[in-house]
């Protein structure tokens, strides 16, 4: 098969390619289309236009792979994805594991679900009761007389009964026997897909019954001290079953299977809350992320909120006489190379107007974090009164995505968090 390779937001055009009907279907879905946009053209070519959306898309006439623009292969989003769900990376044998060359990003994930797998299968697969409705040749439980009368009238051998089975055949289990299913039948490792078969034909035995709603069982997931070490295997699983989606899910269906695309703006919105959190810990510092505001925007005559307004992050410390709060706008854009769009100015400006406070003189400021260099632009852009004085400044800070991660993985992660920190809260 065909592999297409392009970056993100980049467009490419790709000659002797043809699409099947299942092709056409798949890439005219709404959901699909919102991921990457293919469009087939004359003389057997296809256009092939990518968008934040990082990951690969397996169809019937080619193998199409969009790789990070600002990251340098899909480990280290795959070690982006570690950080943003709060867990320690996990020493990977990946050279050893794909020893065929750099793996795509759903092989990766393949070979975390079947990992993870099976240290549940060497542990012990978890067990719980499970209500069971069903006819029986002798009364367990309880009898349900209205079923024995309307279903099973006169049958003294087929007693209608209700009871509790303690059993493998839960959710647990059945999220993680679907995902490894999965696995190995869309990987292109042969060794990850020999480990996953391997691994979903035992899990097959404990949980045989197939999820019918992906999103409604993964719903359903509830943790406790007898299914907490089920968190991180659940987590992979349901990364790979709803086809990548880390919040707007793809769901059950075709689409989870052809398609699997993480959305960088969205991982990247995780992953800096996530280290801004960590970072303000211990530090009188508060960091809410997505927090809702309706004061903001008000409709005079109805006196009522017009519109809610929802900043990324929002950090707040300071006392009642001197209250600090510090808005923070998270773009996935390479903004150290660029002027800042107009867009994205207004909306940093309305978070500064109307929800940053500094202490003292100092204009209410909105920071703008995104991916960059430490040696990119810095310079803030102001908002000037009639009279030249400043009302708000929005200031860019650029994160270098992988110095950032290989800071996280060793002796100076705090280090590098206590500085990530200072420059987002300075003021100035």
């Amino acid at each position: 098969m065909r592999v297409l390779v392009l970056r993100e937001y980049e467009s490419r055009e790709f000659g002797g390619v043809r699409l099947s009907a299942a092709d056409r279907r798949a890439v005219a879905d709404e959901r699909f289309a919102r991921r990457l946009r293919v469009r087939e053209l004359t003389g057997g070519r296809i256009e092939v236009s990518a968008g934040p959306h990082v990951g690969v898309v397996s169809l019937d006439g080619c193998e199409i792979r969009v790789e990070p623009k600002y990251l340098g292969a899909g480990l280290d989003v795959l070690r982006m994805v570690h950080h943003a769900v709060g867990t320690a990376p996990e020493a990977l044998a990946v050279p050893r594991t794909f020893s065929d060359g750099a793996p795509q990003l759903r092989d990766l994930v393949a070979l975390m679900v079947t990992t993870h797998a099976e240290r549940l299968l060497a542990r012990g697969v978890r067990r719980d009761y499970v209500r069971r409705e069903e006819p029986l040749p002798a009364v367990r439980g309880r009898l349900l007389p209205d079923r024995q009368l309307l279903r099973h009238y006169g049958q003294l051998d087929r007693l209608a009964c209700r009871y509790d089975d303690f059993d493998t055949d839960i959710v647990d289990n059945r999220v993680c026997a679907a995902a490894a299913d999965l696995a190995a039948r869309t990987t292109s490792s042969l060794t990850v897909r020999a480990r996953a078969r391997r691994v979903a034909g035992r899990f097959a035995q404990y949980a045989p019954t197939r999820p019918a709603d992906v999103r409604a069982d993964l719903a359903r997931l509830s943790y406790h001290r007898h299914n907490e070490h089920y968190r991180p295997a659940h987590f992979w699983s349901a990364l790979l079953l709803t086809g990548g989606g880390l919040d707007d899910l793809f769901g059950a269906g075709p689409l989870a299977a052809r398609a699997f695309l993480i959305d960088m703006n969205e991982l990247f919105e995780l992953f800096t809350t996530r280290l801004l959190a960590e970072a303000a810990t211990g530090t009188g510092l508060t960091v809410e992320g997505q927090s809702r505001h309706t004061h903001v925007l008000w409709n005079e005559r109805t006196a009522r909120p017009y519109s809610e307004v929802r900043p990324d992050v929002l950090i707040r410390g300071g006392t009642d006489a001197l209250p600090f709060v510090r808005p923070v706008d998270v773009k996935y854009k390479l903004y150290a190379t660029r002027k800042i769009s107009t867009a994205d100015q207004y909306q940093a400006f309305l978070y500064a107007h109307a929800l940053a406070r500094d202490p003292g003189d100092a204009p209410p400021t909105c920071v703008l974090l995104h991916p960059g260099g430490a040696s990119g632009d810095r310079a803030a852009v102001a908002v000037r009164r009639w009279d030249g004085s400043t009302s708000a400044r929005v200031r860019p800070v650029p994160l270098d995505l992988p110095a950032a991660l290989g800071a996280l993985e060793s002796p100076r992660r705090a280090e590098f968090l206590s500085e990530l920190l200072a420059e987002v809260t300075r003021r100035g």
